[in-house]
């Protein structure tokens, strides 16, 4: 299973219906109105909005952490999880859902929003990787980053499900990124595909590590 990884942080960047449907998500979230949000995350074209914050909001809440400031119960957290929620997902202050629950003293839900770290990969080492592979994203489409405010990708949320991947959709490039992470020799490796639907042969496959950036192929589509 494959998750996205959604960098869509302005409304003019979504169909009307898409906007409507976000901003009801975020909503019935801080309204901690649960049933409401697993309604609207059952809508099958809304089901890749697990990880998603307010479209023009500067807090950068998913779901996880509003369920994280409310307490919820520990039944709703796990099903939040279980649907592909990142417990190692930031907000614009850094903060994960472990450290909002945490820092409300909710412990109840230390155990299941605790992230685990499936693969050992050391923070440095995950951080060089991370600054290349955004570097990749802006050489092929740094325009359309600065056009929608992108938010890029962060690695961290990859380390509690490793073999998933993720797919990062970058608006106007009719494609974008699917990257996954592994460690082969003691290091860490990002693996990334990216293409444009609209341009034949425009695929390109990278492997990424703390030290460099290598095109393994180039041409497909």
């Amino acid at each position: 299973m494959t998750h996205r990884w959604d960098g869509i942080t302005r409304s003019e960047s979504l169909s009307a219906w898409a906007v409507k449907a976000r901003h009801e998500l975020a909503d019935r979230a801080r309204a901690y109105d649960w049933d409401a949000v697993f309604a609207v995350l059952a809508e099958p074209r809304n089901a890749d909005w697990m990880n998603a914050a307010r479209l023009d909001g500067t807090s950068w809440y998913a779901p996880l952490h509003q369920a994280a400031n409310a307490g919820a119960p520990v039944e709703v957290v796990r099903r939040l999880v279980e649907l592909g929620a990142w417990r190692a997902l930031r907000t614009a202050d850094g903060e994960r859902p472990l450290d909002i629950a945490v820092r409300l003293s909710h412990e109840h839900l230390r155990e299941v929003l605790t992230p685990p770290r499936l693969i050992d990969v050391p923070d440095h080492e995950l951080r060089a990787v991370q600054e290349h592979f955004h570097g990749l994203i802006r050489a092929r489409v740094g325009n359309l980053v600065d056009e929608h405010r992108l938010r890029l990708p962060e690695l961290e949320v990859l380390l509690e499900r490793p073999r998933d991947g993720a797919h990062f959709s970058v608006p106007g490039m009719y494609g974008g990124f699917t990257f996954t992470l592994t460690v082969e020799d003691d290091r860490a490796k990002l693996t990334t595909e990216s293409w444009m639907r609209v341009v034949g042969g425009s695929g390109q496959r990278h492997e990424i590590t703390a030290k460099e950036v290598i095109l393994v192929e180039e041409g497909f589509v």
